[in-house]
């Protein structure tokens, strides 16, 4: 690829997203951190900090999925209590004059999941709370018929796992490349519903990076999965080729690893994630036990494994 800043924006103007963040989101070295891993370099890649209404990974996402939507719609979307794309969802559908409908599972009790879930309630007009997962479906339905009243509806995928938000973790991984002098051994980021994985895979096959993605599958396999993930980077190919953005190489090459971090379920700590956890805080990165912790857990269970040079995707942003 000659110039990533150029298909970024050739990307924008195709697609004509809303604009929620401050980008580029910053890159960080982290040597006193990599120096306690046994590393040669780590960088932190600061999504935390991509807005300050509300942060994340899943703001580049919600700023294709909210775009060209008239004032006054209704979102309805899902996800569990600690859920930071419900979250993000709330607040900044609400930033554009619309309401927000959610259907959560209850998932463990966290510092971290009891602040997400009373911001949620905070932001969205209703929540319908399932028991677990797997009453989620009958959550959604019911969330779904009680937004009609409340105005035109649209759906949100759970945790914004659609082509179109993919394209925005696609310009995330673009934006990488202005931000290092050489690609990375390795990206490590937790794996939940698929779509920053998959934007980021997206964007080394596009850049023609021997980079591995490692993605730390923090959900069920059901959902957590490589053939789900690739099928979602694959979608997003299809729609940017469909308005003449091709990506070459999407179905011959897809550098995406999955490893287990789920442990005893979804946003369950772990003891790997809680002394993850631990070792970052001592150097100022503080990280949620549902997806940052397992997910850095894997940085310090391999990092002397053949692997020198690691941007960690720090997602979460505690509100």
């Amino acid at each position: 690829m000659s110039d990533p800043a150029l298909l970024s924006e050739k990307i924008r103007a195709a697609l004509a997203p809303c604009r929620l963040g401050e980008w580029p989101t910053p890159l960080e070295p982290a040597p006193a951190l990599a120096a306690a891993l046994g590393v040669a370099g780590l960088w932190l890649k600061r999504e935390d900090r991509a807005a300050t209404p509300g942060g994340g990974n899943k703001v580049r996402g919600l700023e294709f999925l909210l775009a060209g939507v008239p004032s006054g719609a209704v979102f309805v979307t899902a996800g569990g209590t600690g859920s930071t794309h419900c979250l993000c969802t709330a607040v900044h559908a609400g930033a554009l004059g619309h309401r927000t409908v959610l259907a959560q599972f209850r998932q463990p009790d966290t510092v971290e999941s009891r602040a997400v879930a009373a911001a949620c309630a905070r932001r969205a007009a209703l929540i319908v709370h399932a028991p677990g997962p797997a009453t989620l479906p009958l959550a959604v339905l019911s969330a779904w018929r009680h937004a009609g009243p409340l105005g035109a509806r649209r759906w949100i995928p759970g945790g914004g796992a659609h082509p179109r938000a993919v394209v925005g973790q696609f310009l995330a991984g673009l934006e990488l490349a202005s931000q290092v002098a050489e690609p990375p051994d390795s990206i490590v980021l937790p794996l939940g519903t698929g779509g920053t994985a998959a934007g980021v895979a997206l964007a080394v096959v596009a850049l023609g990076w021997p980079t591995r993605v490692v993605g730390v599958r923090v959900a069920p396999a059901v959902v957590a999965n490589r053939a789900r993930t690739w099928w979602l980077a694959y979608r997003a190919g299809r729609l940017l080729a469909a308005r003449g953005i091709r990506i070459p190489h999407l179905a011959s090459r897809f550098p995406l690893s999955v490893v287990d971090g789920l442990g005893g379920g979804y946003g369950h700590p772990t003891p790997e994630g809680e002394a993850a956890g631990r070792l970052a805080s001592e150097h100022g990165l503080t990280l949620d036990p549902t997806y940052g912790a397992k997910a850095f857990a894997h940085v310090m269970q391999r990092a002397t494994r053949n692997v020198q040079r690691v941007v960690f995707w720090h997602t979460f942003a505690v509100p």
